[in-house]
């Protein structure tokens, strides 16, 4: 039996709830009755080419588990890593951007630049002032001709200079776009309410990255659910794990990152009751860790965090590291040991694609080990991902994705040149392709962790991988198994790191120094170890840890053993994303601003453009008034009857000769409900 806040008295009739998690490796399904019991619980393996058939798949299974027809499902919801492990590979289609207002050099700022990767992009004259006033026209014959160049891209984002306080210059850019090209457009101002036009621009850019495939995925999943009977309504778990409707889902994917993440955090607290607790859920691509604190996940102040990008999406205060159970698997030379490291990336795990194409696999690992000398790309497989879009691809790139054409292929003898190997990263990038690797799920299935695929060749390739030779010119391990226990022993070290790396960041009375620095620092790892000497140093992570993911049970055991702590896994730990998924609320915030121009003037800063007032009382009535009935609406359209709404005001004085002035307001709404059910 789960944990759950009481809800308000209502239907007493039983409900059915669905929830779906796709996760790097593994779909799941859970079942769970009235809020309170979950009756069952499926997996399925996560299905790249369309994720919709290990959705599907795993639905159908937990469905015929539970003996539960698909018409008594009362609601479905589904949380997915898509986004996140997108933005972490660096995946997604190619964008361009419309910079309005800005200076080129501003493509510097936080990160923008490197979130392109050389995508199309335009700087516009235009935008306008802080206080809602057109700081210049908008060139829109300059717009028009540059769309229609085609750029090649599958979407556009728009940002606009202080947009948040008049968003005229960004609706005006986007309706041209979708004249002159029909394509998706993501448009700053509606994704953040917030000042910084680069950060904005970054979160529009990212958004515009996401489009196609979360769209493509919850389309899918739409129909899938239709095939099978289902005719409840799909609910998507949001990045601060609030549920909002597939149709809002589809139109801002960038507010799904860290969705599965989210989703896992709700699902802890509804297992364990714990209040207070570091959730740690470890995934096939990720490690995804918050803290719980007075029972509710932190909420990020600075913006989700995703690998190298920090956005403006409101966002649980999750770190994100490319740290999982398929996680690419590093020779690292250096030292006389040498050693190995994890991620960030996400490969496919040998044990996995052999037993897909045990024609192609087998018998190159039996032909690369037999090979006197350790080939750069032993144990590398490669395939197509199919439906892929190619537009933008160069020349060699294109050339190189053409060979690959439906089938597998080991690495060295799909490359004629090293240069072409380069071609394979940006394809990967691309999300066109996948690499196959040595993974910690390999490892698994070598020390006997795991048994799911074909440990045969797992055992080849940490056996190619062990013959890497290190600084002291001997191999790097000479058996499978060493091999194997170097790896799981590398994912302990990194998770313990990770760990302790996000309890420093989240300490209320915090030390000096970066939180990643503490977590490596020798007396640390002097204490973790109650290592002896002169001076006697003992540490330990002074929170319980609560272990998600399939493969909590099999890791996270040593990392307790490695911090010192209580590490709990929960009965069904393994389905805690698919849980959270189901269990949560729609939540909608929304702020705005008031700002004084002049003296008796208070200029309210709507979407549609500003309005002024000579009474400080009417703005701020008009300005909460409009903010209250928008996230109302916003959570009636995502799917609830029940929605109750608060709003904070944060106002900004000063004093100037025994008087106050008014700088600034603030008002924050928020508005939240159950999800309605669907019902006989």
């Amino acid at each position: 039996m789960g944990y759950t806040e009481p809800e308000p008295a209502g239907d007493e009739r039983m409900t059915i709830l669905l929830g779906v998690d796709t996760g790097g490796t593994y779909t799941d399904a859970v079942l769970i009755r009235d809020d309170t019991d979950v009756i069952a619980s499926a997996k399925s393996l996560t299905t790249r080419a369309d994720l919709a058939l290990g959705i599907g798949s795993a639905v159908r299974a937990v469905l015929a588990e539970a003996d539960v027809a698909p018409g008594e499902i009362a609601l479905a919801s589904l949380s997915t890593t898509l986004a996140t492990n997108a933005l972490v590979e660096g995946q997604g289609g190619r964008v361009g951007l419309v910079y309005i207002g800005f200076d080129a050099r501003d493509l510097d700022s936080h990160g923008l630049k490197e979130a392109l990767k050389g995508d199309p992009v335009i700087t516009l004259s235009g935008g306008h002032d802080h206080a809602g006033g057109q700081a210049a026209p908008l060139d829109e014959a300059a717009l028009r001709a540059w769309l229609e160049e085609d750029q090649g891209v599958s979407a556009y984002a728009v940002a606009a200079q202080f947009a948040t306080r008049n968003a005229a210059h960004e609706l005006r850019a986007a309706e041209v776009i979708r004249q002159v090209t029909g394509r998706p457009v993501s448009a700053s101002h509606h994704l953040s309410s917030k000042l910084n036009g680069p950060k904005r621009a970054l979160t529009a850019v990212l958004n515009a990255r996401l489009i196609g495939m979360t769209h493509k995925l919850i389309g899918r999943a739409e129909d899938i659910l239709r095939e099978i009977g289902l005719s409840a309504p799909l609910m998507v778990v949001r990045g601060d794990g609030a549920l909002i409707s597939s149709q809002k889902a589809k139109e801002r994917p960038i507010e799904t990152i860290l969705s599965g993440p989210a989703a896992s955090i709700v699902g802890a607290r509804w297992m364990t009751g714990r209040d207070h607790a570091l959730v740690s859920d470890i995934g096939g691509t990720t490690t995804d860790i918050a803290l719980l604190r007075d029972g509710q996940p932190q909420i990020d102040p600075a913006g989700a965090q995703v690998g190298p990008y920090r956005t403006m999406v409101e966002a649980v205060a999750m770190r994100t590291t490319g740290l999982g159970g398929d996680s690419e698997v590093h020779f690292r030379s250096e030292g006389l040991a040498g050693g190995v490291t994890l991620g960030p990336r996400r490969v496919l795990p040998m044990s996995l694609i052999a037993r897909e194409a045990p024609e192609v696999v087998l018998p190159a690992l039996d032909r690369q080990l037999r090979a006197v000398m350790p080939g750069d790309y032993d144990g590398q497989f490669v395939r197509a991902v199919p439906g892929g879009d190619t537009a933008g691809l160069s020349a060699r790139d294109q050339a190189v994705f053409d060979r690959i054409g439906p089938q597998t292929h080991p690495l060295d003898r799909l490359l004629s040149t090293r240069v072409e190997y380069l071609s394979i990263q940006r394809l990967v990038a691309r999300g066109l392709v996948q690499l196959s690797g040595v993974t910690p799920s390999d490892a698994s299935h070598v020390l006997g962790l795991l048994d799911a695929w074909d440990r045969e060749a797992a055992a080849i390739g940490l056996a190619l991988m062990g013959r890497r030779r290190t600084g002291a010119g001997e191999p790097l391990a000479r058996a499978p198994e060493d091999m194997a226990k170097i790896i799981i022993d590398q994912l302990t070290a990194q998770t313990s790191q990770a760990l302790l790396t996000a309890a420093f960041a989240e300490e209320i009375d915090p030390y000096s120094g970066a939180p990643a620095e503490l977590a490596g620092h020798e007396l640390l790892r002097r204490g973790l170890r109650r290592a002896g000497g002169l001076v006697k140093i003992e540490a330990c992570l002074d929170v319980a840890v609560i272990g998600l993911g399939a493969s909590a049970a099999t890791y996270y055991p040593a990392v307790g053993e490695a911090l010192k702590c209580d590490v709990i896994l929960p009965e069904h730990a393994a389905v805690a994303n698919a849980i959270g998924a189901v269990v949560g609320r729609i939540t909608m915030r929304r702020s705005g601003t008031i700002t004084a121009p002049s003296e008796g003037v208070f200029r309210v800063h709507f979407t549609a453009g500003p309005q002024d007032f000579h009474s400080e009382d009417d703005a701020l009535l008009a300005l909460e008034t409009w903010l209250c009935d928008s996230a109302r609406a916003e959570v009636e359209e995502s799917g609830s009857d029940t929605v109750q709404v608060s709003s904070h005001r944060d106002i900004k004085r000063a004093r100037s000769e025994a008087r106050e002035i008014f700088i600034e307001a603030v008002i924050s709404v928020e508005a939240t409900g159950r999800p309605r059910v669907a019902r006989e």
